[in-house]
């Protein structure tokens, strides 16, 4: 059996592996000029949609949604959230609350159309480093959900308060002993 190559092909096949060599060195293509810059906005538009998990006998109605820029300290933050499933003859509405240390702007509640795709951003300010939460209550047909989206701002871990002390027990092995409540 003889195999032949079109010299078109290989040419081909050549190109193609060159080009994409650079993105494949560590996920992100080079900008122009050699220096890697941060996201443009229109990347961040185009990010992919995080699904919001639906629980049984909840309002029914899906969230997705998309935290637009990397949260700072006293600046503004985006959070683009899109309903869908809205089967009710009324509608759905939908409820916006910030945990403690994260602000909402504007608006804290919306009116879900029955049918149609419905898109929003909201705006929080994060008042200090940590994690903190955007809780969005929908409600329709009297079932309700309770979702919250987390807003991480800077690398601040959350700290898990330690009720019990620390002791080694005889084989070794450390326990920590909590008082019952």
């Amino acid at each position: 059996m003889n195999i032949r190559t079109n010299p078109l092909m290989a040419v081909a096949c050549l190109a193609l592996a060159t080009l994409s060599a650079p993105a494949a060195a560590d996920g992100e293509p080079e900008q122009r000029g050699g220096a890697k810059a941060g996201h443009s906005a229109a990347q961040q538009r185009n990010a992919p949609m995080t699904t919001a998990a639906q629980k049984p006998g909840g309002s029914g109605v899906k969230l997705q949604y998309r935290v637009d820029a990397v949260p700072q300290v006293g600046r503004a933050t985006p959070i683009v959230l899109q309903f869908d499933h809205v089967t009710e003859a009324e509608g759905a509405t939908v409820r916006l609350s910030a945990d403690r240390g994260l602000t909402l702007q504007g608006n804290s509640t919306l009116a879900l159309p029955k049918g149609k795709r419905t898109t929003a951003t909201v705006v929080v300010v994060s008042e200090g480093e940590g994690l903190a939460y955007l809780n969005v209550f929908i409600t329709q047909g009297g079932a309700s959900s309770a979702i919250s989206i987390p807003v991480q701002t800077g690398t601040t871990a959350p700290a898990l308060k330690s009720t019990g002390e620390m002791k080694p027990a005889p084989g070794g092995d450390s326990i920590i002993t909590m008082p019952v409540k």
